[in-house]
């Protein structure tokens, strides 16, 4: 078996990343018009003075949705540059800001949740149910987990509070093919839970072939 498993894109990350660079990208926008219209009028209609007087404010204006555009453009290069990925040891989360490892020593079990039962629908109002409206019928791939590999305080930073089912170690991973996910997840644990129950890894093991070889 490989030593390193396929990126499995992280839904969830992209489908948030994809609302905020639309929305920036809008606000960007708006402000840039809105820049461009108030010089333009400046210089159309000298005699309203009020016009002439806000050049802070419009280069204040400008620079913002300068700033905008600017912030809409990267998120947007990002958005699927969040996966998951099967190693021989541990399972790699990574975004661009946050790269964890989880081994598989910490992982106690990997099932198939679909998401409305993850977060019901009917608990969430406003954008909140707009937003996970679209998803509701997705399957992820729920770890439940010895602890966390870091402080929650510290993943709540970095992951949509989506990722988080609840206050227990468990960790949602909506992936576009969550079915190839799980098989490779448990080809990788798999291995790994077998190598350590193989005898060249077993310390009594160990020491008795030493004796053995002392005594010969």
């Amino acid at each position: 078996m490989p030593r390193t498993g396929r990126r499995h894109r992280l839904i969830l990350y992209t489908y948030m990343l994809n609302r905020w660079w639309k929305f920036s990208l809008g606000i960007g926008v708006i402000l840039l018009v809105l820049a461009g219209a108030m010089r333009l009028l400046s210089l159309r209609l000298p005699q309203y003075q009020y016009l002439t007087e806000s050049d802070q404010t419009l280069g204040a204006l400008g620079g913002a949705g300068g700033y905008a555009v600017l912030l809409s453009v990267f998120l947007f290069s990002i958005a699927k540059s969040a996966y998951v990925q099967p190693f021989a040891t541990h399972l790699r989360l990574s975004t661009p800001f946050l790269r964890m490892n989880i081994s598989y020593r910490r992982i106690h079990q990997a099932s198939s949740v679909e998401m409305k039962h993850l977060f019901p629908i009917s608990s969430y109002m406003g954008w909140r149910w707009r937003l996970v409206r679209p998803l509701a019928a997705q399957t992820a791939i729920v770890l439940e987990m010895r602890g966390w590999p870091l402080p929650h305080w510290v993943l709540n930073l970095f992951l949509s509070p989506f990722f988080f089912p609840d206050k227990t170690s468990r960790l949602a991973l909506l992936v576009p093919k969550w079915m190839d996910f799980s098989m490779e997840l448990e080809g990788f644990r798999s291995n790994w839970l077998d190598s350590r129950h193989e005898p060249g890894n077993n310390p009594q093991s160990a020491l008795l072939a030493s004796l053995s070889t002392f005594k010969k």
